[in-house]
């Protein structure tokens, strides 16, 4: 007799806590949910601060679906609150407020993604999935936004200082990430070894990192070295 392998068991659905102020947006909104196979709401809130009792006493949360606009907490109150209590819990913002300053602070708050509520059936789902891939959801006019932010800052000078590094601390922080010593970048790049370890302190400062290890992560997503 041929032995079969056992059934693989089925994907355990993303589990999501859902939170509105409104009974029959929370309701129009799980329909939306729960019809995914992918996608279970384990979890209802009418407000921050009961989000935030509800991930407490549910440890096994993937993903808090809240609205901005809340009483008792906000959305992004209780963003802040969750990203501290729940640092693996991804966060969407689900909210009728096309605005920058909305998006901005979700964004800073810890949310992975900004949703409109007028395009819920159309892009909730496809949200929902983007944050448990660790991949930022964000609506056109919402990119616009960031990238208008952005080309105003550098026309202020704003993004000239901390992050941008010089092309001598690249090139230090590429042989880093490699694996060379202080004393083989010395060499390599024909400066002293004094003038290496000031080029790496000042890396660390500058992107906010702590160690070679950090430092090798960053220049992977920069690009500078391959994974």
């Amino acid at each position: 007799m041929t032995m079969t392998e056992p059934a693989r068991p089925a994907a355990t659905p993303i589990r999501i806590l859902l939170a509105d102020d409104h009974a029959l947006v929370r309701r129009g909104v799980r329909l939306i949910l729960d019809r995914e196979p992918d996608l279970e709401v384990v979890a209802e809130a009418g407000d921050g601060a009961e989000a935030i009792e509800a991930a407490r006493a549910q440890d096994d949360l993937d993903l808090a679906v809240l609205d901005i606009a809340m009483p008792r907490l906000t959305g992004l109150q209780a963003t802040r609150e969750l990203a501290a209590l729940r640092p693996g819990l991804r966060i969407l913002m689900l909210t009728m407020h096309d605005n920058e300053q909305y998006l901005f602070q979700a964004l800073k708050a810890g949310a992975c993604g900004y949703v409109l509520k007028s395009v819920a059936d159309r892009d909730l789902v496809a949200a929902c999935r983007a944050a448990m891939r660790d991949e930022p959801f964000l609506y056109p006019g919402a990119v616009t936004a960031l990238i208008r932010n952005y080309l105003d800052r550098v026309r202020h000078g704003e993004e000239n200082a901390d992050h941008v590094l010089t092309p001598r601390e690249e090139e230090v922080l590429k042989l880093v990430a490699e694996g060379h010593s202080s004393k083989e970048i010395a060499e390599i790049l024909f400066i002293s070894v004094k003038t290496v370890q000031r080029h790496r302190a000042n890396l660390l400062h500058k992107l906010g990192l702590r160690d070679r290890l950090e430092l090798t992560r960053y220049a992977i997503r920069a690009g500078l070295i391959e994974p």
